[in-house]
């Protein structure tokens, strides 16, 4: 397969039938060209689909308009929070560079500096870093964290209140009447997975419901990662009535655990999860919630980057509210039915 080549600056200017100096005062907006002149470059670059370089523009002007937005890897969280970001950058003078520096598997220590230190200089003029393992990123431009792992620190962070989100996962299971409540939390280096379970267990005790400690189990907020530990607490002879899964993944691979093993989801269990991922209503049964505003999340960090960029003090630690979005995988606890003593043959029932 053949590839076009790169157009340069002298193709533009051949084209336009005017000197390469016109043209780069055209795309650096100097003064010095007649209108018509620069309306003419303007629509063979168009044409042509020239593109400055970004080291070649950083190297003139110490800035390339382009902010970065770096996740471990492309999964459904940072997908929505790139939603949000890719929405907020328009009409801003800037454009949006996506990029995936982590293993693959979510657990790559230090990939953001790695990261980093690749783009910084002359691709990007700053960057939001989605769940960052570490924050002290020391690169002489401005960074925004979403989410990071140890929670917020010096650096500028964009999360939402997963505290306050998992006492109203366990309030809501609560109310419905389970007492014996699972808990598949997120890994124990997660501040976010913290919190939650923080909440959950806030919640019990003040409901006067003792925690069962064979209920929690660590799913590491991955589908795969959380299978085992739903197996394991659903295979309990005295299983829960009612699972709290850290995230929308591990209540989905709770979901099918439960398919697997013959338990029908809410009659026999119910689950709720946390993020509302697309996913999460997808499921069968859909899934109940609770909702961090992912997209309003990526929206919020893209837009105090580019405040920062430009100057503008403001409050750096940014904390969205979550909200319970109530489906179908939740139901009020029914005790399970006793069979009944069985009847002799030739005695008939009461009332017959």
């Amino acid at each position: 397969m053949a590839f076009p080549r790169r157009v340069k600056m002298s193709d533009v200017a051949r084209t336009a039938g005017v000197s390469v100096a016109t043209v780069s005062k055209v795309v650096n907006g100097r003064y010095g060209v007649a209108q018509a002149t620069v309306e003419r470059v303007q629509q063979v670059i168009h044409q042509l689909g020239y593109e400055a370089s970004l080291g070649a523009q950083s190297l003139r002007s110490h800035r390339t308009n382009v902010l970065g937005i770096l996740v471990a890897e492309f999964e459904p969280f940072s997908t929505e929070l790139l939603k949000g970001a890719s929405r907020e950058v328009v009409g801003t003078g800037y454009q949006l560079l996506a990029y995936s520096g982590g293993d693959g598997a979510g657990t790559a220590i230090g990939w953001e500096r790695r990261s980093l230190a690749r783009l910084s200089g002359t691709l990007i003029d700053g960057a939001v870093i989605v769940t960052p393992t570490v924050v002290e990123t020391n690169q002489g431009f401005h960074v925004v964290a979403v989410d990071p792992h140890t929670g917020p620190s010096g650096l500028p962070t964009v999360d939402s209140d997963n505290f306050a989100g998992a006492v109203l996962a366990t309030n809501y299971l609560l109310s419905l009447g389970h007492r014996r409540i699972g808990h598949i939390s997120g890994r124990s280096d997660l501040e976010s997975a913290r919190l939650r379970e923080a909440g959950f267990r806030k919640a019990m005790a003040d409901a006067g419901v003792p925690v069962d400690e064979r209920l929690v189990r660590v799913g590491g907020f991955r589908t795969a990662s959380a299978a085992g530990p739903a197996a394991e607490l659903l295979a309990l002879a005295d299983r829960p009535t009612a699972v709290f899964a850290g995230n929308d993944l591990s209540a989905i691979s709770t979901l099918d655990v439960a398919r697997h093993l013959g338990l029908r989801v809410p009659d026999d269990l119910s689950v709720i999860g946390f993020d509302n991922v697309p996913e999460s209503a997808l499921v069968n049964p859909p899934l109940t919630t609770i909702m961090q505003p992912l997209q309003r999340m990526g929206a919020e960090a893209l837009r105090l980057l580019i405040d920062l960029v430009g100057g503008i003090e403001r409050d750096t630690h940014i904390r969205l509210p979550t909200e319970l979005v109530i489906r179908a995988s939740c139901r009020p606890y029914a005790p399970p039915r006793q069979a009944g003593p069985a009847l002799s043959a030739n005695v008939a029932p009461a009332g017959s």
